[in-house]
């Protein structure tokens, strides 16, 4: 079952014959896009779902469709607030979560930006890396304790992080040049050890993670860029596929892009994808530093899961949000 599904499968599809009923998830980034689909379809196959998102009135709106599947298929979807630029209302979501005290079998963290201008969050860490890891990696750490054994971490990476390595020494760009998609990068990478780590820490308790590139979607996430250099970076790929004899450029839908969450989440066995990077519902293959990076591909970089960087990162953004979180 687990290899069935590939590039162009979509939720419904790798969900389909799956019953839900009596499961708890929390998916991030619920206010548009994959983070939207993904509840749906989880709702959808009679789940309980636990949205987050920063804007509730946006989010409220953008999940009308979240909750009509779940009524009419014996599910239930609820909002909580959180926003990832902010640790405090990080903390406050966990705490929230932590006094209902109903455990979880999936935390989905979707949520994310990417090419953002140089900024800071609330907490004074570099834009791209506070929101996609630290913020994730603060309230995922404080609920780890409602996640029951058999359950799964996803974290939402993307094939960005091949661009670049973690950087320990100056995490905020402090001393280095910045650039909007090397932050990217870095985030990405870090989501992806930030899994690594959680799943060597947890699996004992039979908790697994995992790390998703859902791949080359349309949607919010590209917001921050100039409205030119998307088409601009399209135009090099597909240049470059020709080129290499790949194949042609094809976007994703967000049912497609969504998929791979959902597949690693409840599909795939826990033993295949758990410390795993995940693309196109499979699991990637460790990429050499010379090869060819296919953009379509499903190839993650040797350096992303790493275990002693895994441990490395996890030392650092301990120290960062100022709070320790033990296995």
């Amino acid at each position: 079952m687990a290899n069935v599904f590939g590039a162009t499968s979509t939720t419904d599809e790798v969900l389909s014959g799956v019953k839900l009923h009596g499961k708890r998830i929390l998916v991030t980034g619920v206010s548009a896009g994959i983070g939207v689909e993904t509840a749906r379809s989880l709702a959808g196959h009679g789940a309980h779902v636990v949205g987050a998102a920063r804007d509730l009135t946006k989010a409220e709106t953008a999940t009308v469709q979240v909750r009509k599947d779940a009524t009419a298929n014996g599910g239930s979807f609820e909002l909580v607030e959180l926003d990832l630029a902010n640790l405090k209302s990080a903390r406050r979501c966990a705490d929230e979560l932590i006094a209902k005290d109903e455990p979880f079998d999936l935390v989905i963290a979707n949520a994310g930006v990417m090419a953002t201008p140089f900024g800071h969050t609330a907490d004074g860490f570099e834009t791209q890396f506070g929101i996609n890891h630290l913020g994730h990696f603060v309230l995922v750490n404080r609920i780890a304790g409602l996640m029951r054994s058999g359950s799964r971490l996803v974290n939402l990476t993307s094939a960005g992080h091949r661009r670049c390595n973690v950087d320990l020494d100056d995490p905020n760009f402090e001393r280095t040049a910045y650039d909007p998609f090397v932050a990217y990068g870095r985030s990405k990478t870090a989501n992806i050890l930030f899994a690594v780590a959680f799943d060597e820490r947890h699996r004992e308790r039979g908790i697994r993670a995992a790390a998703v590139h859902p791949g080359v979607i349309q949607t919010e996430l590209a917001r921050y860029m100039d409205p030119a250099q998307l088409p601009a970076m399209i135009e090099q790929i597909t240049k470059e596929l020709a080129e290499k004899g790949e194949g042609s450029f094809q976007w994703k839908t967000i049912p497609q892009g969504a998929a791979t969450s959902v597949w690693a989440g409840v599909i795939a066995p826990a033993e295949e994808v758990g410390g795993k990077y995940c693309a196109n519902c499979r699991v990637g293959q460790v990429l050499a530093d010379d090869i060819y990076l296919n953009p379509l591909g499903a190839g993650v970089r040797g350096f992303a899961l790493d275990s002693a960087n895994a441990a490395a990162l996890w030392k650092k953004s301990e120290q960062m949000v100022g709070e320790v979180f033990d296995a």
